[in-house]
């Protein structure tokens, strides 16, 4: 089949009330999903190929899949982009303070975090 004709999968996203806590931990548990959601945290929206991390473009169509899936972020297609968003509304709604609270750990103890003058 021509690939022009062909037509990717329609993207799913859970509702907010589906919203797994142990899927959105299990998703925020990887540092370079942390870089997708840090920057998509300080941006409304990002083309998929945009985001600083240093991996195949298969294994970010991964990272994207399990953050769509576990409800942490949305997709839309435009043309041949992905853009993706963070759901924050939906994320406060269903787990208040979780996503600040994420947030703030990983900068006191993810990758280029100040030493912790205690250990």
């Amino acid at each position: 089949m021509p690939r022009s004709t062909r037509r990717r999968p329609a993207l799913t996203h859970p509702a907010t009330e589906e919203i797994d806590l142990l899927d959105v931990l299990h998703a925020l548990a990887d540092p370079t999903r942390m870089t997708i959601v840090r920057v998509l945290r300080a941006e409304a929206e990002r083309a998929c190929g945009t985001f600083p991390v240093d991996v195949a473009p298969s294994t970010l169509s991964h990272h994207f899949k399990v953050l769509r899936e576990s409800g942490v972020i949305t997709q839309r297609e435009e043309a041949n982009r992905r853009f993706s968003a963070l759901r924050t509304a939906d994320l406060e709604h269903r787990f208040p303070g979780l996503l600040d609270t994420v947030l703030a750990a990983h900068a006191r103890t993810g990758p280029g975090a100040a030493p912790d003058p205690l250990r």
